[in-house]
């Protein structure tokens, strides 16, 4: 399988003609109305990078999903040059599409120094991932256009531990759950890359946990999803052309909105990031007569 260039293309950046730290991009093909949250952030950020010096690198980015957006129509991101500092640097990001302002990011870069260490660990006792079985494995035989999307279309092979919550919930309803990330394809070796693939990623599944913990599944009848808002905080570099284990957990839900937080960690047990995020979930009301 080969899809990884669906990544790389959607975190491609073209410069506007004759406006400063101006860019546009295209959000992906998604078999929905609108384009996947993660575009948006993965953009966003890579946006700021480019107009930041080499000497520093992004380590956290808050974000506001104002409107949805349409996927295969190119998105404007102007930057904004808020501060830069001996050590950290500010910019502020808003994302434009049909000239309506989308969403807006604030993205800090820091400048790398020495100390002393602290990490979670990583959950214990958990499956391999070349021993889960993969969407496509989960999937195969069921043709719709979301089937296909997860089992292939996503540029990233995700197992679930539990289990998936494509059709059903498989595995316990209780608010937490694992996903064993991987790119389809090798990734070029470019710190910066392996960063915006892993925001790129973040949110994708991070809803789950609360759709687990209510015995919702991403296939019933009625259901609506967005993301709200949405915080990021790299830790450490890690390669996401390798399994990374994203950890989740839902911490409330009340008003048809949840809370929930991830951790990314290397296999080998190392935090890489973390990440919360605010979503609606709603059951769309059939029309009467």
């Amino acid at each position: 399988m080969s899809t990884s260039h669906t990544f790389l293309d959607a975190v491609t950046l073209t410069p506007v003609a004759g406006a400063e730290d101006s860019y546009l991009a295209t959000p992906q093909y998604v078999p929905w109305p609108k384009a996947y949250g993660g575009d948006l952030v993965a953009q966003g950020i890579r946006a700021a990078i480019a107009s930041t010096g080499d000497d520093r690198i992004p380590h956290s980015t808050h974000s506001y999903f104002l409107l949805p957006v349409d996927a295969g129509v190119p998105v404007r991101y102007d930057v904004e040059r808020l501060r830069d500092g001996r050590s950290y640097s500010t910019r502020q990001v808003r994302a434009f599409q049909n000239d309506q302002l989308a969403f807006t990011a604030l993205v800090s870069f820091a400048v790398a120094e020495d100390g002393p260490e602290f990490a979670e660990p990583m959950p214990a006792d958990l499956p391999d991932p070349e021993s889960l079985p993969s969407s496509a494995e989960v999937l195969a035989g069921i043709d719709t256009p979301a089937a296909r999307y997860w089992s292939e279309g996503r540029s990233f092979d995700m197992r679930h531990v539990p289990g998936p919550v494509y059709l059903t919930v498989d595995g316990h309803t209780e608010p937490h759950q694992a996903v064993w990330i991987k790119s389809y394809d090798a990734l070029p070796d470019d710190p910066e890359i392996h960063r915006i693939a892993l925001a790129y990623v973040c949110d994708y599944t991070i809803l789950e946990p609360i759709l687990r913990q209510q015995g919702r599944a991403w296939s019933d009848e009625g259901l609506m999803t967005a993301s709200l808002d949405h915080s990021l905080w790299f830790h450490r570099d890690g390669r996401l052309d390798e399994w990374v284990l994203y950890a989740q957990s839902a911490a409330s839900a009340q008003n048809n909105r949840g809370l929930a937080r991830g951790t990314f960690f290397s296999q080998d047990g190392m935090l890489l990031a973390t990440v919360v995020q605010e979503g609606m979930i709603r059951t769309r009301r059939p029309r009467t007569a």
